[in-house]
């Protein structure tokens, strides 16, 4: 939760409304409302219909007046707003906005926790500890996918694994890029990046990599004069020098047997917590997000970072009107500028290509309450906690510091994990309002549910409710602390939602800059 953003942990269940601010000029609707009724913390009775997660204001808003939520803008008054009236997008646009970024101003450390926590986890030779032990199979460029995913389930028919018990799986890792495309542009650093991330990840035991032969983002653009992986858990081929699909698939589970059984070597050991990474997510969000699961994850993330873990916050569309509380936080003034500069390239970007920085909120998330990105930016924040920001990476960029730090991406979830993935989160948790479905292998993925409506319908998909802040008055901070538990025992082996439900399979998306040619 940001210094600047105090909600209160709860409000009782029996209220209908709550103001997370003294300042602000709206109240959320905590249960759907009939119009001419006079829900608690209004002077007034309903002028219309409101449904759960949605604004309400307390107080008349000229055309033009800033709406306040959290203590911050979250766009202007496009009509006259009376008290009483449902606030969203027929009166409420996103407007002018202006920040004091007033770097580095609020980057007090957190105080270390005396408390020694541990997790069983593989130990890797590079240091890193895994969370999970998988056998990767990662392809160069969208020709060589089919045949990865071929070779997994050729291993899968034959029991290649029967005999290393110790082995999670084998994960093909496969997508749509990698060819038609520059060698020399922001498009292919940023693929080249995520591969290597990808190859040396600590969930991975080991590695086959496959590409076709012919393609831009060469083999051997990826293994030549450097090594990948210290523990030499690294096979490669093309399927053009193979011979063509069979023969590529026969080598292929030739290659599979002999990392399997260094992969099996593996056992997991205690490792402190200080080994886990987090990637924090929000998809399909609601008017609750920044309410209960966002703040709770924030709270979590300041756990972990107090024991000397690492969390990453990304989604740079997505935290765009929010991102001054993000600068406040920075270490040094010039950790606080790297991210105004990834803004401003966001801008151009968006600019240039025809769209727009505040095209968000989704169809999805007005229906669930939010009205413009400032809105759904200050929720998504919360995400971040309160511990000082150590530095900005660019998408996939391994990340080489603890503490709480920021990973440049879009907001497109697939992509922004798989950039988090690449830059070395071995757990991701993932808060959703509307009921997001997703897993990241090899990486497990927690999902917590902002309502309780919502965690209802989709619990076989929900790892975590936290729509109880509101409905049961649980406290941000003990629902936060149920989260940091649930995370240890992930990183120990207990199996989340999605991967139970088999997903992974298809969520990894490589940021694709630059023409397709």
């Amino acid at each position: 939760m940001q210094p600047d953003q105090k909600i209160k942990a709860s409000e009782p269940a029996a209220r209908d409304t709550v103001r997370l601010n003294p300042d602000d000029n709206i109240v959320i609707a905590l249960r759907d409302l009939k119009i001419d009724t006079q829900p608690s913390g209004l002077n007034v009775p309903l002028r219309d219909q409101v449904l759960r997660g949605h604004k309400i204001a307390i107080a008349p808003i000229s055309a033009g007046e800033n709406v306040i939520r959290y203590g911050q803008i979250i766009g202007q008054a496009k009509a006259d707003i009376a008290a009483g009236d449902h606030v969203h997008v027929h009166n409420l646009g996103m407007g002018a906005h202006q920040q004091d970024y007033a770097h580095a101003t609020a980057n007090t450390p957190l105080p270390h926790s005396d408390e020694e926590r541990s997790f069983l986890g593989y130990h890797r030779s590079d240091g890193k500890v895994g969370t999970r032990n998988y056998i990767g199979i990662l392809t160069t460029v969208n020709c060589s996918g089919s045949v990865a995913r071929f070779i997994a389930e050729a291993a899968l028919k034959r029991g290649l694994l029967d005999p290393y018990p110790n082995v999670d799986g084998v994960v093909p890792i496969v997508h749509g890029t990698g060819c038609g495309m520059s060698a020399k542009d922001d498009g292919y650093a940023t693929l080249m990046r995520t591969l290597a991330g990808y190859a040396q990840h600590p969930n991975f035991a080991g590695i086959l990599l496959i590409g076709l032969g012919c393609e831009v983002m060469q083999v051997a653009g990826l293994v030549d004069g450097r090594p990948i992986r210290e523990d030499g858990a690294l096979r490669y081929m093309t399927i053009q020098n193979e011979g063509g699909t069979r023969r590529t698939i026969e080598r292929g589970l030739a290659e599979l047997e002999g990392i399997a059984r260094l992969a099996n070597q593996a056992v997991r050991k205690p490792a402190r917590i200080s080994a886990i990474t987090v990637g924090m997510q929000c998809g399909g969000s609601d008017g609750y997000s920044g309410i209960t699961a966002n703040p709770a994850l924030g709270y979590a993330s300041d756990l972990l970072v107090r024991h000397g873990g690492t969390t990453i916050l990304s989604e740079t569309s997505e935290i765009y009107g929010a991102e001054h509380l993000l600068t406040r936080r920075a270490e040094t003034p010039e950790i606080g500028e790297k991210l105004i500069d990834r803004i401003h390239w966001w801008e151009d970007y968006t600019k240039r290509n025809g769209g727009e920085m505040d095209n968000n909120p989704s169809p999805g998330n007005k229906r669930g309450g939010l009205t413009t990105i400032l809105e759904k930016s200050l929720g998504a924040v919360a995400k971040g906690g309160t511990a000082p920001m150590r530095d900005v990476y660019r998408f996939g960029e391994i990340i080489d510091k603890k503490g709480f730090v920021f990973m440049d991406s879009p907001g497109f979830d697939p992509c922004s994990v798989t950039g988090q993935v690449a830059a070395g989160a071995n757990l991701i948790v993932f808060t959703t309002g509307r009921g997001s479905v997703s897993g990241y292998q090899p990486t497990p993925c927690i999902k917590l549910a902002t309502n309780s409506e919502m965690y209802a319908r989709m619990s076989e998909d929900m790892d975590l409710n936290c729509g109880d802040i509101v409905t049961d008055g649980v406290s941000i901070e003990a629902k936060g602390e149920e989260l940091f538990e649930m995370l240890i025992r992930v990183a120990s082996g207990d199996q989340t939602k999605s991967e139970e439900l088999g997903f992974g399979g298809v969520e990894f998306v490589p940021w694709q800059i630059g023409a397709v040619m």
